[in-house]
C-alpha cells in the first residue's frame, strides 16, 4: 500500500514539471501575449454585447439630440440627453447672471434635433421712474419687460418707453435708459358705483374724452370739466330719477406673436407678460310693476388697461424634424418615425444592402418610392412621404408601427 501511494505521488509531482515546463514554453512563443491578450479582449467585448442588448431600453425619448446654443455672436453644438434646457445649461456649466435671458425657458423640454437655444446676456440699464434713476443690468427687450424684470411695481396704465442713453459716463447705461411716465389714480362714481383707476388725462373734460363717456342732458358731472385731476379726484357722474345695475366685466389680454427663426420650430418664449383687463358698464334697467323687464347702456368705463402679452415662436425647421415636417409627418409622430428610421437606415436616404432594400426606411425594393416621387432614390422628403404612406397603410399609424418594430427588430 505504502509503495502504491509512493508511485502515484510521484506521477503526480512528474505530471505537474510536465505542465510547467509546457507554460514556460508556451509564454516564450513569440505570439503568445498577443493571442492571450485577444481573446481575453473578445470574451470581455462578446460579454458586453450580450449586456447591452439584454438591457436595451427602446424608449425614445431616452435619444440623444443635437442642440445648438448661441449666444454672443457664437454657437456651441452639441449631443445632449437632457430632458429640459435649464438641466443642459447646469450640465454645461452656463449660468445665467442677473438680467440674462434664455429663450426658450429653462424649463422648456428638449424634444427635437436641431434644438436651439439662444442666450441673451444683460447690459446695463438705467430706468428712470420720475426723480428716482436706479441702476440695473438686463437682456430683455420690451421698455415693460426691463422694468418688470428689475421688480419695479407696473400699473397698466404707466407708459414705459425707452430713451436713446444720453450720458453713458454718468449713467452707466450701454444704448438706451427705460423712463417710466406714472399714471395717476383718481376715484370715479359712476352713477352710484365707485371705480379705482388711474389715468394720464390732465384735466376732467380730458378724462371724460379719453375713455369716451358721452353725458346725456341729464347727467351731472362734479367737479367742473375743466378742474385738473390729482391723485385725489373724486369724479361724480350722476343722472336723477333712474335705476341703474353695474357690473364689472372683465377684457381679454391682447397677444402679439412674433415668428423667429433662431428659435427651432414648435419653441416659444414670453418676451413680455401680458395681463387681462378690466370695465364697469352701468345699465338702466326698466321696470314694469316693479320687475325689471329690460336694460340698456349708458356707460361703459375701463378701469384697467389690458398689458399685451408678447411671445416669440420658432420658424426653423431644420434636420431630420425639418423633413418630417416637409413629408406632411404630424409631430406627434415624430417620435416614433425617428427610433425606426434611425434603426434601419441611421438617417442615411442612401443606405442599402445585399437584399435590395434602400432608402431611410429600406423599401424593398428601393423603387417602390417612386410612388411618391421621382426623385426618391436622392430626397429625404420624398423617401419619408412613402414612408408616412407604408406606415399608414400596413399598420394604421406611426405608433403602430414603432410597436411592431419594437416586437419584432424590423418593419
Amino acid at each position: 500500500m505504502q509503495k502504491k501511494f509512493s508511485k502515484f505521488r510521484f506521477n503526480l509531482t512528474k505530471s505537474r514539471k510536465k505542465r510547467v515546463v509546457g507554460i514556460k514554453k508556451a509564454s516564450r512563443h513569440p505570439y503568445a501575449v498577443p493571442i492571450f491578450t485577444f481573446l481575453v479582449l473578445l470574451v470581455v467585448t462578446a460579454g458586453f454585447f450580450v449586456i447591452t442588448n439584454a438591457t436595451h431600453d427602446p424608449i425614445v425619448t431616452k435619444d440623444s439630440r443635437i442642440v445648438i446654443i448661441s449666444q454672443g455672436g457664437k454657437q456651441q453644438i452639441v449631443p445632449s440627453r437632457a430632458d429640459t434646457v435649464g438641466v443642459l445649461l447646469a450640465k454645461l456649466n452656463i449660468s445665467l447672471d442677473e438680467g440674462d435671458v434664455v429663450e426658450p425657458a429653462k424649463s422648456t423640454k428638449i424634444d427635437q434635433n436641431q434644438f436651439r437655444i439662444n442666450i441673451y446676456r444683460a447690459v446695463p440699464v438705467m430706468i428712470v421712474d420720475g426723480t428716482t434713476k436706479t441702476f440695473t443690468f438686463s437682456a430683455a427687450t420690451t421698455a415693460r419687460s426691463i422694468a418688470q424684470q428689475s421688480n419695479k411695481d407696473l400699473y397698466s396704465e404707466d407708459i414705459v418707453q425707452t430713451d436713446p442713453a444720453t450720458d453713458f459716463l454718468k449713467t452707466g447705461a450701454i444704448g438706451k435708459e427705460v423712463v417710466i411716465d406714472r399714471s395717476t389714480p383718481i376715484t370715479v362714481n359712476l352713477y352710484g358705483t365707485q371705480i379705482a383707476t388711474r389715468t394720464h388725462a390732465d384735466t376732467i373734460a380730458d378724462y371724460l374724452k379719453q375713455n369716451n363717456i358721452k353725458l346725456a342732458k341729464d347727467d351731472q358731472v362734479s367737479p367742473a370739466a375743466n378742474t385738473p385731476i390729482s391723485a385725489k379726484t373724486q369724479l361724480f357722474i350722476t343722472r336723477n330719477g333712474i335705476k341703474i345695475e353695474s357690473v364689472t366685466e372683465p377684457i381679454a389680454m391682447p397677444q402679439q406673436i412674433i415668428s423667429d427663426g433662431s428659435l427651432a420650430y414648435g419653441t416659444s418664449a414670453t418676451r413680455q407678460a401680458g395681463t387681462a383687463g378690466e370695465q364697469v358698464t352701468t345699465y338702466q334697467n326698466q321696470t314694469r310693476n316693479g320687475v325689471v323687464v329690460g336694460r340698456s347702456v349708458l356707460q361703459t368705463v375701463v378701469t384697467k388697461q389690458p398689458v399685451t402679452e408678447i411671445v416669440v415662436r420658432g420658424t426653423n425647421i431644420g434636420g431630420i424634424k425639418g423633413d418630417m415636417a416637409l413629408a406632411g409627418i404630424s409631430p406627434d409622430d415624430y417620435t416614433y418615425a425617428d427610433y425606426i428610421i434611425s434603426h434601419e437606415s441611421g438617417w442615411n436616404p442612401g443606405a442599402s444592402n445585399g437584399s435590395g432594400a434602400f432608402g431611410l426606411c429600406q423599401a424593398l425594393p428601393g423603387s417602390k418610392m417612386a410612388s411618391a416621387g421621382a426623385d426618391w432614390a436622392t430626397n429625404p422628403v420624398t423617401q419619408l412621404k412613402w414612408c408616412a404612406g407604408y406606415a399608414q397603410g400596413r399598420y394604421g399609424s406611426w405608433a403602430a408601427a414603432y410597436n411592431y418594430w419594437i416586437s419584432h427588430r424590423n418593419w
